[in-house]
């Protein structure tokens, strides 16, 4: 399984090698375009795609992009949780006793 994040690509970095900067979550990384490059690549700023290990792997409409965002902080804040609850176990366990 692949998990693809939400990123609005934001600059063309070299047309050549159809590479561009996309804003995924504030953070601007560099992305290959040529999986969604099906027009001029100047026309594709603005627009979102998901992202997969430095790939624009397939184009997308921002309310796509902001249900998928929110999914995905919800299941950040759910694994933070979990993480807080495991913690909270292991501080509760008897001296000695292993909690997984």
């Amino acid at each position: 399984m692949c998990l693809g994040i939400p990123g609005q690509i934001v600059e063309i970095t070299d047309a050549a090698c159809q590479l561009g900067m996309a804003d995924v979550s504030g953070v601007r990384r560099e992305v290959s375009l040529a999986c969604v490059a099906d027009r001029p690549l100047d026309q594709l700023i603005g627009e979102w795609a998901l992202i997969h290990v430095g790939f624009a792997m397939a184009l997308i409409d921002a309310d796509e992009a902001a249900e998928t965002l929110a999914a995905l902080e919800g299941l950040g804040e759910a694994q933070e949780t979990l993480e807080q609850m495991a913690e909270g176990a292991k501080a509760l366990a008897p001296k000695g006793e292993v909690v997984q």
